[in-house]
């Protein structure tokens, strides 16, 4: 069931031509110059800049604009502190940030990310991905991101309520439905986002969408919980219908038991394909019979509620095998879906992935395969998206909330999940035509990049020097 290795022989494919090797690495050593230190930015723009340095070079108009250095630099950051009570009395602080990144095309949007290893070079590179996730959607969004180095695990209600009303005392400042608008991440789910828009009702005296991710009671949207991995589901069936295809038997690996991993399986389980892992810090469960509907309620449960570990999933489901401090990347299937968070699939899990016959990778988690992965799977012609584009779905819900809101409005859940596929569709289509100049295996992480370049970079040279 489990294998290892790094014998793989990818098919020949050039990700940087010959023609703009030079440029990519001149690039790349202002960037790293200009932010020492945060690799994770680095990773990011360099992902990017791989494959739309080719198109640049090809436009003398984005060149002669400087856009990429331009696009690389966010338009502010708010860095704050944030002091708050815990349920001992003792006074604690955090430190918390606002990346905004570009609001070119719409008002800044992107989530709030609650962890200890937040760090402003993990918020840029959020923020400068979600700039070309929200390009990609069409919905008129900018980009942004932020966060606390605040870990909610282990802290009472009180405690979180506390530090959420805090934050918002100062994040108000900075925030607004025209303005920038944010949402939950890793650490942020609808409790957090409850706890931060009742404050901000209470500082600003006026009620309006300036978070999305709201409880249905309060003006958020159907389908917002669901819609990253919902989303994720749907753009890997629009590749495999590419191909002649479907997901439909199709045995399917999942990362992480948040949000994203668990409405993956759910999705994946009504369009016919089987999921048989599940994953948390502690490592992965696998079920070779499939995590069915009854089985993923109690995950839901386990989770959701009792806020338990993953490993307690085999007590329950006996037939079902625990392995601690590993991830599911051995195991043989059809389709991958990294769902937990950035760089963890290696070199050496893409590599074994490949071995083990993977036809498809589609990215729930922001940035989860490290560069040398990226590169791998797409040296080897697999149908393998990129976050920017597979993860764009809970956005694209983020931005249907926002609309409902501008309009007093609330659509139903069928209404809401049919402009999802819809979108998500035309997220696929965009990256197919942007992907390859010839034939061959498309390349989505091509064609994610570029036609999210074009969007704001286009926005961008209409406002001028600005």
């Amino acid at each position: 069931m489990l294998t290892t290795s790094t014998d793989v022989t990818p098919v020949p494919v050039t990700i940087v031509p010959d023609s703009c090797q030079d440029e990519v690495q001149s690039f790349m050593h202002g960037l790293e110059r200009r932010n020492p230190g945060e690799v994770e930015f680095h990773q990011a723009v360099q992902e990017f800049v791989e494959t739309v340095m080719p198109f640049v070079m090809d436009h003398q108009k984005y060149r002669d604009a400087q856009i990429l250095e331009r696009m690389t630099e966010p338009d502010r950051i708010v860095i704050f502190r944030v002091t708050w009570q815990d349920d001992s009395g003792q006074i604690r602080a955090n430190r918390a940030w606002r990346v905004q990144f570009n609001n070119s095309i719409g008002p800044y949007k992107g989530g709030l990310r609650f962890h200890p290893d937040v760090t402003l070079s993990v918020l840029k590179f959020l923020g400068f991905e979600q700039t070309f996730k929200n390009s990609l959607t069409g919905l008129p969004m900018g980009g942004a991101k932020g966060g606390a180095n605040f870990n909610p695990k282990g802290k009472s209600d009180s405690e979180v309520m506390r530090f959420c009303q805090s934050m918002m005392t100062e994040l108000q400042r900075h925030i607004g439905e025209d303005t920038d608008v944010p949402a939950g991440d890793i650490g942020v789910s609808g409790r957090e986002i409850s706890y931060l828009f009742g404050q901000y009702k209470r500082l600003a005296n006026r009620y309006a969408g300036i978070l999305t991710g709201k409880g249905l009671s309060f003006g958020g949207s159907q389908v917002r919980t669901e819609a990253t991995g919902y989303g994720c589901v749907y753009f890997c069936e629009n590749m495999f219908r590419h191909v002649g295809d479907s997901l439909a038997g199709k045995r399917c690996i999942v990362s992480g038991s948040g949000n994203v991993a668990i409405y993956t399986v759910e999705k994946l389980n009504h369009l016919g394909a089987k999921a048989v892992t599940l994953s948390d810090s502690s490592g992965f469960i696998y079920d070779p019979d499939g995590i069915d509907a009854d089985k993923l309620a109690w995950v839901k449960d386990l989770k959701e509620v009792r806020r338990g570990r993953i490993a307690e999933y085999t007590e329950r489901f006996p037939h079902a095998s625990f392995y601690p401090d590993a991830n599911p990347w051995g195991v043989e299937a059809d389709a991958a879906f990294p769902s937990a968070t950035q760089n963890e699939i290696s070199l050496e899990d893409a590599q074994t992935l490949l071995k083990n016959g993977v036809r498809a990778v589609a990215e729930g988690a922001n940035m989860p395969t490290v560069i040398e992965g990226a590169h791998a799977f797409m040296k080897a012609g697999i149908l393998y998206a990129p976050s920017k584009a597979a993860n764009a779905g809970g956005v694209a819900v983020s931005g249907l909330e926002q609309s409902q809101n501008a309009l007093r409005i609330s659509w139903g859940r069928e209404e809401v999940d049919k402009r999802l596929q819809d979108i998500m569709s035309d997220i696929h289509d965009k990256c197919v035509h942007y992907a390859n100049d010839g034939g061959g295996p498309v390349n989505y992480v091509r064609g994610a990049n570029i036609a999210g370049f074009v969007k704001v970079a286009d926005a961008m040279l209409a406002y001028g020097a600005v």
